[in-house]
């Protein structure tokens, strides 16, 4: 039986850049099948040109989730987030799941899964002010509202992988790539 695989929690605040250096990442592992990287389950519109992610009403979440189709789920700013059970099968085949989650349930993950590393993605609020106003979701006042939060901090007792993504991106995906290929 082959080692568990890992699970690798990408999380940072908003505008850090996480669902770009992931995308990048994913198609420089492309042809890696070690790599599996976990598409989430929102209670949102996905932009496909933004985000990776299956959209889902509530009622269709919470019914989702009562039927134990998510190994993870988490709100956060208003909506429900889910990764779907199947990564359970991924890591019992010793592959690395590599998630984009949240720091609120970085110690859910680790409780479930031992295997459980956490890189933490950050920018300068400048540069994450211009990307979140480049969505075009929220207005000015609800984005310095939210650089004003930072969210949850990662634990203490948490081993932290940091990569600063506020600069050449072709750099920070390096630096992603090279941690999940450490993991």
């Amino acid at each position: 039986m082959p080692r568990p695989g890992a699970l690798i929690l990408v999380v940072g605040p908003s505008g850090a850049g996480k669902d770009t250096l992931m995308a990048a990442a994913k198609a420089a592992l492309a042809d890696d099948p070690n790599f599996v990287f976990a598409r989430r389950v929102i209670t949102r519109d996905a932009v496909a040109s933004l985000e990776d992610h299956d959209s889902i009403d509530v009622a269709g979440f919470e019914a989702a989730k009562a039927r134990g189709e998510f190994a993870l789920t988490w709100e956060a700013h208003g909506l429900s987030y889910g990764i779907p059970i199947s990564i359970e099968t991924e890591l019992a085949a010793g592959r690395t799941v590599v998630m984009n989650g949240s720091r609120r349930m970085i110690g859910d993950a680790q409780a479930r899964y031992p295997r459980c590393l956490v890189t933490l993605i950050t920018a300068d609020p400048e540069v994450r002010a211009k990307r979140l106003a480049g969505r075009g979701r929220e207005t000015e006042a609800e984005i310095t509202e939210r650089l004003r939060h930072e969210g949850a901090p990662v634990p203490d007792d948490v081993e932290v992988v940091r990569i600063d993504n506020s600069g050449d991106l072709a750099t920070a995906v390096a630096a992603l790539v090279r941690a999940l290929r450490q993991a």
